[in-house]
């Protein structure tokens, strides 16, 4: 069965928020093996300079090189990357699918981003779009939209 990990940086702990991740992700267990793994944002200033900024998102990129599944297809989610439709979503995980991989994973980075070398080592960048979302709302809408994608390679009527 094909995998999916949802890297995350930062903690989730609105309520309202758990609830959807938990119901995303349990309807993705029916096309996938899914898992999201949390990792810790680094703790910054209050009004933290470029150098700090940085050398949290170095820190970062460490944790994130080693929670990534061996072998996966890598993906960051960031907004200059390509914005594709949930149709076209679809198709690249059913093409990489077809091209052997038996993983994915995607990665929603820190409220201060994601490092360079992090982006430049992804297979893949995606954007939901020009417009700015909480991370933790980004969270939810990206499950959604992976859940949709099995859906529509599916065949099934989730997505009209």
């Amino acid at each position: 069965m094909f995998s999916v990990t949802l890297l995350t940086v930062g903690k989730l702990k609105e309520k309202f928020y758990l609830a959807a991740v938990e119901e995303y992700a349990k309807r993705l267990g029916a096309y996938c093996k899914f898992k999201l793994i949390e990792l810790p944002e680094t703790r910054l200033p209050e009004d933290p300079n470029q150098t700090e900024i940085d050398a949290g998102l170095a820190k970062e990129a460490e944790q994130i090189f080693k929670s990534v599944p061996k072998g996966a297809w890598f993906c960051v989610l960031t907004p200059e990357g390509k914005t594709l439709s949930s149709e076209a979503l679809a198709d690249k995980l059913r093409t990489i699918k077809n091209e052997g991989k038996s993983a994915a994973c995607f990665l929603i980075g820190s409220s201060f981003g994601i490092a360079p070398e992090v982006k430049q080592k992804a297979d893949f960048r995606l954007s939901f779009g020009p417009m700015t979302f909480p991370h933790h709302l980004m969270r939810v809408m990206a499950l959604e939209q992976l859940y949709r994608a099995e859906t529509i390679q599916a065949g099934t009527k989730y997505h009209k």
